[in-house]
């Protein structure tokens, strides 16, 4: 586990203007990667033992944490993350908490996966965010309830050790641990106020739970599916593409800046394994005027395999859902998605189901993990 850079200490006090001028952070190598606490892949924070000030759902709000230094409610600052009260010691002789005090949350992953790095984001809590964090996983089956997680006999893996953090500051954690986690035990100590909590990793599906959907999303987020490249990310992640549900707003899916060249623009996808394709979507929800004109799919099997047309270069019509169903199953691991000349899509799905050798893989990958 490594920490680059480091942030500690407090923030300046609030002097007005804009809250985030000040405020501390970097560029971690892992951020790229999914964010499996995503609430849209389901994720939650099922517990806490305090949240006197600020409740502890704020901490997987997709949006960065706002600021309003006029509000205020009947238990003093309303800050928009997860706030503890203020610990006290045994008595007065001992006025000060225990080394050992801290409080926690537990928090279910949307999609079960390996982290690879954690940010602790303690924005606008300046000089009430906690001294140090530490953060705890474990892997359970099922939907384990508060009092599961707790339970004595359940093994907890550290992903950060006890560390110092700094207020008003994205604090980053690479994590070296090559398991599957369903859920992370978030410790602060003594106390304090944590704003957002990103969680950064692969997401390790579990093959008893593809098979028995038969035809599943092959490339969906929650399924193990990746974006590896893309050629322009200028307004939205390519990785909208493959995030649950329909799109909600134009900014929900893939747009690319106007092309001024005689290019195209592309995402290259990696699926959960070896599978074979039956079935596309390519939706343009919210795309009226930014919609790509035309779009055309290739898969390849394996890395590096030559490349197959799946789908020919095809209209699209703006704000709407495109399907396909393909004349026979095609077999692969990527594919890439070619729009022309530029615009966007908001979803791309690709049904089907995997191979035996496909599936084979993936179960081996699933018992590595340990899952």
């Amino acid at each position: 586990m490594t920490v680059t850079p480091h942030f500690t200490g407090d923030a300046s006090p609030y002097g007005g203007g804009d809250p985030y001028a000040d405020y501390r952070t970097a560029d971690f190598p892992f951020t790229h990667l999914v964010d499996l606490a995503d609430r849209r892949l389901g994720a939650g924070v099922v517990a806490a033992n305090d949240e006197f000030f600020a409740e502890r759902e704020n901490l997987l709000k997709p949006e960065p944490a706002e600021f309003d230094p006029e509000r205020f409610g009947h238990k003093g600052k309303i800050m928009d993350g997860w706030e503890t009260r203020r610990r006290r010691g045994a008595s007065a002789a001992e006025p000060h908490p225990a080394d050992e005090d801290h409080d926690w949350a537990l928090v279910r992953l949307g999609a079960p996966g390996v982290v690879r790095g954690l940010v602790v984001d303690t924005a606008h809590f300046r000089g009430n965010y906690p001294q140090s964090v530490s953060v705890e996983g474990t892997s359970l089956p099922g939907s384990p309830s508060p009092e599961d997680l707790l339970a004595p006999e359940v093994k907890w893996t550290t992903l950060v050790p006890r560390t110092a953090v700094g207020g008003h500051a994205a604090n980053g954690f690479a994590v070296d641990a090559e398991q599957r986690f369903t859920h992370l035990r978030v410790n602060q100590h003594p106390d304090g106020g944590i704003a957002r909590l990103r969680v950064h990793g692969e997401v390790a599906p579990d093959p008893a739970w593809l098979a028995a959907l038969g035809t599943f999303d092959l490339v969906a987020l929650e399924n193990g599916g990746e974006v590896e490249d893309a050629s322009d990310r200028f307004y939205s992640p390519a990785t909208n593409t493959i995030a649950p549900g329909r799109s909600r707003k134009m900014d929900d899916g893939w747009e690319t800046r106007r092309r001024r060249d005689k290019g195209n623009d592309w995402i290259r996808y990696r699926l959960v394994e070896q599978a074979e394709i039956r079935a596309v979507e390519i939706d343009t929800a919210y795309l009226k005027g930014n919609a790509a004109g035309w779009a055309q799919i290739s898969v390849a099997d394996g890395e590096g395999g030559e490349p197959a047309e799946l789908l020919p270069r095809t209209r699209l019509q703006p704000d709407t859902n495109h399907r396909f169903v393909l004349p026979v199953p095609v077999r692969g691991t990527h594919v890439r998605i070619d729009i022309f000349p530029d615009g966007g899509i908001s979803r791309l799905r690709l049904f089907g189901s995997l191979t035996e050798q496909g599936a084979a893989r993936l179960t081996a990958r699933h018992v590595e993990l340990g899952g």
